[in-house]
């Protein structure tokens, strides 16, 4: 078996992170930062507050994993 290149590395552990924030996304959604539809406000300290809080991290974190992955595989295919 050969050795892979540090470039392939990139691509491989790109596409990995682009797949799983994919999956992040479509299970989580989008945050609602960056989302058109407009959701009643809920009152601060309770349950619905803290689920939409946690929702929301839960979409950045899979929105930046899938920016990230394609930024990553992208880089490492064309170096």
């Amino acid at each position: 078996m050969a050795a892979l290149a540090l470039a392939d590395w990139f691509v491989i552990t790109g596409l990995g992170a682009a797949w799983l924030g994919w999956q992040i996304v479509a299970v989580g959604g989008l945050p609602r930062a960056i989302r058109p539809r407009e959701e009643p406000p809920v009152a601060k300290g309770s349950p619905e507050a803290f689920g939409r809080f946690w929702l929301d991290q839960y979409g950045f974190l899979g929105l930046t994993l899938l920016v990230g992955g394609i930024v990553l595989a992208v880089g490492g295919a064309l170096a």
